[in-house]
């Protein structure tokens, strides 16, 4: 079977390399630090422009379904992180922890979520609501969610000094740009490859800026190999156990196959292109970014790899139904 790693992917990893061996010191780390804070609030500045108010209220009535997707995503996942908080130090580095508290507390990726959906034949509208409304909320849930987790984990990290940042970086950008959608939706709707190609662009900026500076802060001496296959380890079990909770949820509640498998996708999925930009605020000068972002880049990938089989198997279930439904 040919495992779907995108170009993307390998850009990224090609990054890290980059930075790992030719990392950004001084005035140039600096002049990245602050082109990367102009480009985040742009991001968010464009995202607020492209979504629509029809995308939030769509399919509101299907309120069994986004309840579910709602609380596997910010409810399930942080009781799912937690106790990661109690391995030893030895095994898990403190940041590395911290990485997963911040997985944990994270919105659904918008575009993969509907894509996988759509593949699967699933509910999409449902789908494109939820998991809109889950980026929404997201900026102001996560980085309370967050500070709640770390302060039942008894991590010595505050959310509350950057939470002005979140609003000066994040919200209102993403308010102002909602608030200019008149005059700005339609050069959205007719740009959406470039903004796609933005948002690339600004998480290729943000994950070298980040470990060109937790490079020299000796990231690699502090992160032994134990911890990185544990880490990858980690991520397979969270994702396995979120998609089995997923589908009895879904199950249990008397959803169809194209309702369950919007909960799956939508429910199972962390958002790498809102992760790293909020955790660039959140985190700002944080000697161990790079370790805090690892698990989301590491989930990100499992679960595109994973989550594309899984498509197929619910379209397969769909074509065995096809066939049933026309001989009645």
């Amino acid at each position: 079977m040919r495992i779907p790693i995108d170009r993307f992917t390998l850009i990224l990893l090609g990054t890290i390399g980059v930075a790992t061996y030719f990392p950004a010191e001084g005035e140039v780390a600096r002049m990245l630090g602050v082109a990367g804070s102009v480009a985040v609030a742009l991001l968010f500045f464009f995202h607020g422009a492209a979504l629509s108010r029809e995308q939030v209220v769509a399919g509101a009535s299907h309120w069994r379904l986004h309840i579910i997707i709602t609380a596997m995503t910010f409810v399930v996942f942080p009781v799912l992180v937690w106790p990661i908080s109690k391995l030893p130090s030895s095994w898990v580095p403190e940041d590395l922890v911290l990485g997963f508290l911040y997985l944990g507390v994270l919105p659904s990726a918008v575009s993969s979520s509907i894509a996988f959906t759509a593949m699967a034949r699933g509910n999409v509208p449902a789908a494109v609501c939820s998991a809109a409304a889950s980026n929404v909320f997201g900026m102001m849930l996560t980085p309370f969610l967050l500070l709640l987790l770390v302060s039942v984990a008894g991590d010595g990290f505050s959310v509350g000094d950057a939470l002005k940042d979140i609003v000066f970086q994040l919200l209102l950008p993403f308010g102002v740009g909602h608030g200019l959608r008149p005059w700005l939706g339609r050069f959205m709707e007719r740009n959406k490859p470039l903004m796609a190609r933005y948002d690339q662009g600004v998480i290729l900026l943000i994950v070298y800026s980040a470990f060109s500076h937790s490079v020299a802060s000796g990231l690699w001496q502090r992160l032994p190999v134990t911890s990185i296959i544990l880490a990858i380890g980690l991520c397979d079990l969270l994702l396995f156990v979120v998609i089995l909770l997923a589908r009895l949820a879904a199950m249990s509640w008397g959803l169809n196959t194209a309702d369950e498998a919007a909960v799956v996708f939508c429910g199972s999925k962390k958002s790498l292109a809102s992760g790293l930009p909020m955790a660039k605020v959140l985190f700002a000068g944080h000697p161990g970014f790079g370790m805090i972002v690892l698990p989301i880049m590491c989930y990100n990938q499992i679960q595109i790899i994973v989550e594309a089989v899984l498509a197929k198997w619910y379209l397969s279930k769909f074509e065995d139904l096809e066939p049933n439904s026309r001989l009645s």
